[in-house]
């Protein structure tokens, strides 16, 4: 099924989404990469608060190319989502309702998944240069020292995802394999 989807994204909105879904998605969406993550999870272990309210947001795993001139952005692809997989469930527990990466994730983040009602997108690996046709707008909100890696607060229209794991657990990457597969 295609939806477009509005941010932010509500627990409400994410319980309508099942695995398989086509999803537009227009508004704001963050990015932030493995240094962002680790200098997050410093952060809240010394007491501190992050630069980002976690609370009915996205995360998009990405690390932009630089921008070309007259282009908010450069080359937007996902980047590998099981290397956030040891902080996703803390910010899925402070609220976080969205993930943007490829590849599969863990059996602790799937829980975490299901415990707040959030989900997990993909986005298309190879493709961040159509990709970046959706980023209306790009600015760097925290951590601007890591380069690539600093979290953007990115304003995107009808960015394609498809959702991987729903609220409820299904995960596409395991129906499809046993839709499609044969021995």
């Amino acid at each position: 099924m295609e939806k477009h989807i509005h941010t932010p994204l509500t627990g409400e909105i994410a319980a309508g989404l099942r695995a398989g879904d086509y999803v537009y998605l227009t508004g704001t969406i963050y990015t932030a990469r493995d240094a962002a993550h680790k200098r997050m999870q410093e952060t809240l272990d010394q007491g501190g608060e992050l630069p980002v309210s976690m609370k009915n947001n996205i995360i998009y795993y990405m690390g932009p190319s630089p921008a070309r001139e007259g282009r908010p952005i450069g080359s937007a692809g996902p980047t590998t989502a099981s290397r956030m997989d040891r902080y996703a469930p803390g910010l899925l527990d402070m609220g976080l309702t969205g993930m943007i990466g490829k590849g599969r994730r863990s059996a602790a983040v799937k829980d975490a998944i299901v415990r707040n009602g959030a989900v997990y997108f993909a986005a298309v690996g190879g493709a961040g240069a159509l990709l970046s046709k959706a980023v209306v707008k790009s600015e760097v909100v925290a951590y601007e020292d890591l380069g690539t890696e600093a979290i953007r607060r990115l304003e995107v229209k009808d960015f394609p995802v498809i959702v991987v794991i729903d609220c409820e657990g299904s995960d596409l990457y395991e129906t499809a394999i046993r839709e499609y597969c044969t021995e």
